[in-house]
């Protein structure tokens, strides 16, 4: 029998939530799970360090967040820019959307934005009449989670010391956890998956199977490729890494990991139980909210039933939750 999504359910008390981050990105806790034994230890992100072995290869996102929600001058439009075709053309997420119909116009600072399409999933594809300033006006789009509009410190915070290559709606929250002083020693490459807004929506489905998956944008360089085929353990920082490197395992020949060359596109991968993964042995990843598609896809890194173990003793441990929250290594 399958699994259901109410399979992946635990209890979590509100203020368990981190909603704002430590003062020292390196001082969160880390709980590690060892996969074939079911030991589970408490230690601190500090000691990650001890796990990785010198012919191990980290694989990190070095996508950098955007300030992507704009507020109408009126304030009574809330826009989330998604994907840009051109430099005035965006694909939108509306709130409240029942009145951006085609044709309707609606006013950011100094810009005009007419809505000229509404997709299926509600949508809006809007033209402006001149390049939007996303620095100077709009907003990181926080998780709802944390119950609060973004401040100054988070347009640092929200964002790995490595990010690079805009375009991220929301942040590989795995890798907020390294300063530059730690990653320095460790074994590492990067690759790019621009976060979009499905890393919140919720799975609706009664199975998993049934969800939609949403599609995100990656791409990988040549030599990262043959870095990752030539190393002896793959350790994924974060959900969306191991997602890209799932997604090419599938078009991998014999002798690879993942697909070797240069390496663009848009994957809808979702992972859940049962699935034998190929390309990633190791994966640190943060707290994911119960009944996601995050929690689905660690649960198939390990098993339901250890993660949902691990789980409750982060709760009865008092571990900081989300995005920024304590951590996970999973060995």
């Amino acid at each position: 029998m399958s699994l259901r999504t109410v399979d992946f359910d635990y209890h979590l008390p509100e203020e368990r939530i981190a909603s704002r981050p430590l003062a020292d990105r390196s001082a969160s806790r880390m709980m590690v799970v060892h996969r074939q034994s079911g030991l589970i230890e408490h230690r601190m992100f500090r000691n990650f360090p001890e796990y990785i072995r010198p012919d191990d290869l980290i694989i990190l996102n070095d996508t950098k967040v955007i300030p992507a929600r704009l507020y109408s001058n009126d304030h009574k439009t809330e826009l989330l820019c998604l994907d840009r075709s051109s430099p005035t053309l965006w694909r939108c997420l509306v709130k409240p959307g029942k009145k951006m119909r085609v044709g309707a116009t609606v006013q950011v600072a100094d810009a005009i934005g007419t809505v000229v399409e509404v997709f299926d999933n509600g949508d809006r594809l809007i033209e402006w009449d001149r390049e939007l300033d996303l620095h100077k006006h709009g907003h990181l789009a926080l998780p709802h989670y944390m119950n609060r509009e973004d401040e100054v410190e988070d347009r640092e915070r929200y964002q790995t010391v490595y990010a690079k290559n805009e375009g991220a709606i929301a942040a590989p929250t795995a890798g907020l956890h390294f300063t530059p002083e730690l990653l320095e020693t460790l074994p590492h490459t990067f690759l790019t998956l621009h976060v979009g807004v499905g890393t919140f929506r919720p799975v609706k489905a009664d199975r998993p199977e049934e969800h939609d998956m949403h599609s995100e944008n990656y791409h990988v360089h040549a030599e990262t490729t043959a870095a990752i085929n030539a190393a002896s353990r793959v350790v994924a920082i974060g959900t969306t890494v191991t997602r890209v490197l799932e997604h090419l395992a599938k078009t991998a020949v014999a002798g690879e990991r993942i697909a070797a060359g240069n390496q663009s596109g848009s994957t809808d991968i979702f992972l859940y139980p049962p699935y034998q993964f190929r390309a990633v042995d190791a994966l640190l990843t943060n707290f994911h909210l119960p009944q996601s598609t995050l929690l689905m896809l660690v649960s198939a890194m390990a098993s339901r039933e250890l993660i949902l173990e691990a789980y409750r003793q982060a709760v009865e441990q008092e571990y900081r939750f989300y995005s920024y929250g304590d951590c996970m290594l999973i060995l």
